[in-house]
């Protein structure tokens, strides 16, 4: 059965607006910021044990999200948001300065638990582009150095955007997901 409530777990703002724009009235959408332990491993592990997590410290269902840009430059290494912090949306372009493949996927995995002893379902959005030097607003995460289409994701109005994002295609399937369950 799909919850009426759902705990998003997460202190950034930004991020908890955008979700909310994605998934309008689908659910009654909750925030908590919580300092969830975050594991080594692949993007699902990741979302999966901090769901888990999630799951335990609220005591009912939540959604947890993770998001990483992968470079194929280098073998899509998962740029998880140590490399943000340190470099700044400015200085994601140098890590490509000595390559001439500057792709990139933007990963946003989503897991969703219906609360503790509950096994988390996985939902993942990717979306192709590459890195540029930072252009347009810096004060949400990488979006101004992540170009889809001539645009980065700071340039582009919020619900162009949200219908592209990586974001927006797992919400999507979560949306989805939801819908089904009865």
């Amino acid at each position: 059965m799909a919850p009426r409530e759902l705990n998003f777990i997460t202190g950034n703002a930004n991020k908890l607006a955008e979700v909310k724009a994605i998934l309008g009235d689908t659910v009654n959408l909750k925030s908590q910021s919580i300092d969830l332990v975050e594991i080594q491993g692949t993007i699902e592990e990741i979302s999966t044990d901090k769901c888990r997590r999630a799951a335990e410290a609220v005591g009912g269902p939540v959604l947890v999200e993770d998001t990483c840009l992968c470079f194929n430059a280098f073998d899509e290494l998962p740029g998880p948001k140590w490399f943000l912090r340190a470099l700044g949306p400015g200085g994601m372009h140098k890590l490509l300065a000595a390559y001439d493949d500057k792709s990139a996927q933007a990963v946003c995995t989503f897991a969703y638990s219906e609360g503790p002893g509950h096994d988390p379902v996985v939902f993942q959005g990717r979306t192709d582009g590459r890195i540029v030097p930072s252009r347009g607003p810096t004060n949400f995460g990488w979006d101004s150095a992540f170009e889809y289409e001539g645009q980065t994701y700071a340039e582009m109005p919020k619900a162009e955007k949200n219908k592209i994002s990586h974001r927006g295609k797992a919400l999507a399937k979560l949306t989805e997901w939801l819908k089904n369950q009865v």
